[in-house]
């Protein structure tokens, strides 16, 4: 059984599109000018007593063609959620769109400001093209952080905590998790005003939220920054009712992250989340192998081998600051 589902999520477009970064961060300079690595979450730009953060999102086309309504909601969500594990608070959006008419343009743009709206960020500007042969859109997040949280600052001996608002229902036919369009007015600007308190726990290393590569390509992609291997439980991760094991892995959450920390501050961190009616695993331990692997019951496999296959190339020993 485990190693089925290992094929089946390392199949898994997701993952593979994640991998192919590692050709795009080859032509960048692995810092900027400040020493913060380009290929975390955010840039990150020092600015007086603290950091701005930029982030950005294109989308994949079927995404956008089949539902351009949700396509605008999800690039201000995954945007916020990218400052959000940076440990920063949004302040404000910018959007390109492109569309083929009038009425596809107002439904991406609906989206986005109706996105705006429920997070309570302003939209401040953007660029928008009639008449293309396509819908296409593009959104930037600008937002502010006093404590940064990165993913090139895990330790071995971490614990791996998954954190995921398991209140929704899936948006048929891709396995996006939509905890975030019912959810009740405040609820979702007050769940990222979590990770600036999460920030400031003493003990915290690292956090990243679970992209379009799922939970396990999630790993992958902090292991990868942090140069760092980890052991995952998956009978550890909660997942919603009637939801398989192997969608999970492969689901891409409107609120997930992934979180190291040390253990003492498991409890704190518990408590933070809990009290929001989010759920917390711990799912696994950070390590200093070149692997990940995970375990199931009495099975155990490994799902990758950094050293046998390459997945980000960053530089084996950190040659920026640590950011915390």
């Amino acid at each position: 059984m485990l190693e089925c589902l290992i094929k089946q999520v390392r199949q898994a477009t997701g993952i593979e599109g994640k991998r192919q970064l590692s050709h795009v961060f080859d032509r960048f300079e692995p810092v900027n000018r400040w020493g913060y690595p380009n290929g975390d979450d955010t840039a990150v730009i020092p600015h007086g007593n603290g950091y701005d953060l930029l982030a950005i999102e294109g989308f994949i086309p079927e995404f956008v063609e089949h539902d351009p309504w949700f396509a605008g909601w999800c690039s201000v969500m995954v945007n916020l959620s990218d400052i959000a594990a940076m440990g920063g608070t949004p302040t404000a959006v910018v959007n390109a769109v492109w569309g083929k008419n009038s009425q596809d343009i107002q439904r991406l743009q609906h989206g986005i400001l109706d996105a705006a709206r429920a997070y309570e960020v302003d939209v401040v500007g953007g660029h928008t093209c009639h008449h293309t042969p396509y819908n296409q859109l593009s959104v930037a997040v600008l937002g502010r952080a006093t404590t940064l949280m990165t993913s090139f600052d895990v330790q071995p001996g971490n614990a791996l905590l998954a954190v995921v608002d398991l209140r929704g229902q899936y948006m048929a036919p891709f396995l996006n998790w939509n905890a975030a369009t019912t959810a009740p007015k405040g609820q979702l600007r007050e769940n990222l005003a979590l990770f600036p308190q999460l920030a400031r726990i003493d003990g915290v290393t690292g956090c990243k939220d679970i992209s379009q590569a799922g939970l396990l390509g999630t790993v992958l992609m902090l292991m990868s920054c942090s140069g760092r291997g980890a052991d995952i439980q998956l009978a550890e991760i909660t997942r919603p009712r009637d939801v398989s094991l192997a969608d999970w892995l492969l689901t891409f959450p409107s609120f997930g992250y992934l979180i190291s920390c040390e253990h003492e501050c498991i409890p704190e961190i518990t408590a933070l989340f809990q009290k929001r009616g989010i759920s917390v695993s711990v799912i696994g331990t950070v390590n200093e192998t070149a692997q990940v692997t995970v375990g199931y019951g009495t099975q155990h496999a490994t799902f990758w081998d950094f050293e046998q296959e390459t997945f980000w190339n960053f530089p084996p020993e950190k040659e920026y600051a640590l950011c915390r």
